[in-house]
C-alpha cells in the first residue's frame, strides 16, 4: 500500500490565537512539509484545489511544480483538480510540465468538486454539473491517450487535429477519479477503468464498503485486469505522541472547519462529544496515538484492500511544527508498521 499526505493548504484563522497565515507562509510551509514527507519515507503527497478565502492552493500544478523541483522521489498528485470548472487542455498541459519536473512524478486526481465557488469564478453553471463533468474527463483521457486529436463538445470550442504539448514523461499520465460516494462516480471510475479515490469525511468507514465492492463488481464485469485495480482512501487524520495530545490538539482547527463549513449546508455544530465518537475504533477520524492510526489503516483495510491511503493531516490551520511533528509520526512509526502488517 503506497501511504501518503493531502492537504488542502489550509490557511483560515487559528481558532485559538485568531492569527491567519498568509498565503505566502503557508505555501511555503508546505514545501517544508513535502520535504520532510519525502524524507521519513511516505510515497505520495498530495494538495488540493479551492477558490476560497480559507485555502491557499487554487492552482495545484504551480504548488506541485515547485514541490517536484525539492523533491526526488515522492509521487506529487492533485487531490482534488476540479475538471469541471477548468479547461482539460490547460490541465494536461500543467500536469504534463510538473511530469517533466519530477522526471516522471506527477499525477491528476480528477473530481467535480466538493465546493461551487469555481463555477461562476470560470463562468460555468452548476445546472450543467454532471454534464461538466463527463464532457471536460472524456477530452481530458483523449488527450492522455494520443498527441493529435479532433474533439467536439457542448461546452468549449471543438479542436481540429492539434496537437497538445508537452507530453508527459509517463505514459499514460495517471488519471485518478476522486468520488465522496455516489454510484454514479463510482460506475464511471469502473467502467473507464481509472484507478479511484474514495474520501471518508463522515460517517464510519464500513458504510463505504459498498462502493468500493460495487467498483470491483463492474471491473470484473467488464474484463479489466483485476490484479491493476487501484483504490485510494482519504481520511482526516492526526498523530500526536499521546492520543489525548492529538485530540486536544486536533480538535480546535477540526471543529472550527467542520462548523463552518457545515453551517453553509445545514449541518450541526461540531461538538467534542460528536468528535470523540469519531476517533473511536470505528470512526472516520484517524486522530490518536501512533498505535491508534495503525489500527485504524488497517481496519480500513480490512474493509477496503485498498491500495493508497492519504491522510489528510491539518484540517483547518494548526500550528506548523506540530504538523511536522505528525508527518514525522507517521512516516517513522505509522508507516513501516502498516507495510509490515500488509506485507
Amino acid at each position: 500500500m503506497e501511504l501518503g499526505i493531502s492537504s488542502f493548504a489550509d490557511m483560515s484563522p487559528d481558532p485559538i490565537t485568531g492569527r491567519k497565515v498568509t498565503a505566502e507562509e503557508r505555501i511555503t510551509q508546505l514545501l517544508e512539509e513535502v520535504k520532510l514527507a519525502e524524507q521519513v519515507g511516505l510515497d505520495v503527497f498530495a494538495v488540493g484545489e479551492h477558490h476560497r478565502p480559507d485555502y491557499a492552493a487554487s492552482s495545484p500544478a504551480v504548488i506541485l511544480g515547485a514541490m517536484a523541483a525539492v523533491t526526488k522521489k515522492i509521487r506529487l498528485s492533485s487531490s482534488v483538480t476540479v475538471l469541471s470548472s477548468d479547461d482539460p487542455v490547460r490541465v494536461f498541459q500543467d500536469f504534463a510540465t510538473v511530469d517533466a519536473l519530477s522526471s516522471g512524478r506527477s499525477e491528476i486526481m480528477a473530481g467535480r468538486g466538493s465546493f461551487t465557488e469555481s463555477f461562476p469564478l470560470f463562468g460555468y453553471s452548476l445546472n450543467d454539473y454532471d454534464t461538466l463533468f463527463s464532457e471536460k474527463l472524456d477530452l481530458l483521457l483523449k488527450i492522455r491517450g494520443q498527441e493529435k486529436i479532433s474533439w467536439k463538445g457542448k461546452h468549449r470550442a471543438a479542436i481540429d487535429n492539434l496537437g497538445i504539448y508537452p507530453r508527459p514523461v509517463q505514459n499514460p499520465l495517471p488519471v485518478w477519479i476522486a468520488i465522496g460516494g455516489t454510484p454514479e462516480s463510482v460506475q464511471r471510475a469502473a467502467t473507464l477503468n481509472l484507478p479511484m479515490m474514495l474520501a471518508i469525511i463522515g460517517g464510519t468507514p464500513d458504510r463505504f464498503a459498498p462502493y468500493v465492492k460495487y467498483y470491483r463488481d463492474i471491473s470484473k464485469q467488464l474484463g479489466h485486469d483485476a490484479s491493476k485495480l487501484q483504490v485510494g482512501i482519504n481520511s482526516h487524520a492526526y498523530i500526536a505522541d499521546t492520543s489525548q495530545q492529538a485530540a486536544d490538539e486536533f480538535y480546535p482547527a477540526y471543529a472550527d472547519v467542520m462548523t463552518r463549513i457545515g453551517g453553509e449546508r445545514g449541518w450541526q455544530p461540531m461538538q467534542r462529544a460528536h468528535y470523540e465518537m469519531m476517533r473511536e475504533p470505528h470512526g472516520a477520524l484517524l486522530v490518536g496515538s501512533p498505535q491508534q492510526v495503525i489500527d485504524k489503516i488497517l481496519y480500513e483495510y480490512e474493509l477496503f484492500k485498498h491500495t493508497r491511503f492519504l491522510a489528510q493531516i491539518g484540517v483547518g490551520t494548526m500550528p506548523h511544527d506540530k504538523l511536522l511533528r505528525a508527518i514525522e509520526l507517521f512516516g517513522t512509526v505509522v508507516a513501516p508498521a502498516v507495510r509490515k502488517a500488509i506485507g
